[in-house]
């Protein structure tokens, strides 16, 4: 276990009035966000005691317990195993704020959902490679609807430093892109905190939620754009990094890696004839080039640990993850497709022919990436 050895203060960082004011006067679902050891505990510890110090009755939820706070704060863990029941107890002291380290679990999120509609200030700690990524995170877990009721401001956290702000909010319009005023939805909006510019909607589009960048230099409206995620999804099965093109309103160009395409043809063409049915469009299936480098048609690849056994390679994922489908690729080379164990483990036999290329190609658990092929 890496317990943090550094206690810093808000002074410590480089932090605006703008966003000092939102701690202190408005923010009340606050996520901080960031890679593993990029400093989102010491971050959270800051927060605890700057709360702390300005009268506020403070608590936090750590498993284990290692946030580096004022005496003044009492830390609570699991209780029979779990937050849940940690947060009946909570309640019962009427905390200003609660510091919860981390939010992982499925469970974990409607806890921290729970505490912040009864009115309790939350600061949650939440794993992810950027701040769109952590409020993804929520999605599925909680209601779409009430996610800006539970989290208003996330800060995205790196090598220390406070980076990404974003700030939430629900508005009732047309989403970006859309032109017809009987299309008018409850849109998430999420703007970058420095600036005010808005940059992604999320909103339910027929019966998929669905998150949609916004920017200027965006040449698809959003109903392409929402056409594109649709095919991406469906293929996404067969080829964790396909590359869609929108050719014109009733065909669209597929690009998959070589060993994946007679999955996706079927015998005598079976396969994609199916999902032309279900997509009502022409899909032009073909080979991915090597140059292809359009990085916004990659899936987010999940955190892993490496380990060895005397017989196997290790990689294990988490539970959470338990009997789901994955492609491994090293430094972009597919390697195997795994199906992940009941402990969240991905078992590779060191005699196969995978470990051998694994050891081959990766010099480091980071030329390492593990995608998902459960939609």
């Amino acid at each position: 276990i890496v317990h943090p050895i550094v206690k810093l203060t808000l002074d410590d960082y480089e932090i605006s009035e703008e966003l000092m004011k939102r701690f202190s006067d408005r923010a009340e679902g606050i996520i901080i966000s960031g890679p593993p050891g990029s400093g989102k505990s010491t971050l959270a510890s800051s927060l605890a005691n700057f709360y702390h110090n300005t009268g506020k009755i403070v608590k936090t939820f750590e498993s284990p317990r290692d946030l580096q706070v004022d005496p003044g704060i009492t830390q609570y863990t699991k209780l029979d195993g779990s937050f849940d029941n940690s947060a009946d107890i909570l309640l019962l002291v009427r905390p200003d704020y609660t510091i919860f380290d981390e939010v992982r679990r499925r469970e974990d999120f409607r806890t921290f959902a729970d505490l912040r509609l009864t009115g309790v200030g939350m600061v949650g700690v939440v794993h992810a490679n950027s701040p769109l990524d952590a409020i993804q995170r929520f999605i599925g877990k909680i209601e779409l609807g009430i996610i800006p009721n539970v989290i208003d401001t996330v800060v995205f956290v790196k090598d220390g430093h406070i980076g990404k702000i974003y700030d939430l909010e629900l508005v009732v319009k047309v989403p970006t892109g859309m032109t017809e005023s009987d299309l008018a939805r409850p849109v998430i909006e999420i703007r970058n905190f420095a600036d005010n510019v808005l940059e992604h909607e999320i909103y339910t589009f027929g019966e998929e939620n669905v998150i949609v960048p916004v920017s200027k230099k965006v040449q698809k409206v959003g109903i392409e754009k929402l056409a594109e995620d649709k095919i991406r999804e469906i293929f996404r099965k067969y080829d964790p990094r396909v590359e869609v093109e929108i050719l014109s309103d009733n065909r669209a160009k597929v690009s998959v890696d070589k060993q994946s395409m007679a999955s996706i043809i079927g015998k005598g063409g079976s396969n994609i004839n199916e999902i032309e049915k279900l997509l009502k469009i022409h899909i032009d299936v073909v080979e991915k080039t090597s140059h292809s480098t359009d990085s916004t048609n990659v899936s987010d690849d999940i955190l892993f640990h490496f380990s060895e056994s005397k017989t196997a390679l290790l990689l294990t994922v988490g539970r959470e993850y338990s009997s789901m489908h994955a492609d491994i690729y090293v430094r972009d080379n597919y390697v195997t497709s795994v199906r992940i164990g009941k402990k969240g483990e991905i078992t590779i036999p060191k005699r196969s022919e995978a470990s051998r290329t694994l050891m081959k190609l990766a010099s480091s658990q980071n030329d390492i990436k593990i995608f998902l092929k459960d939609s």
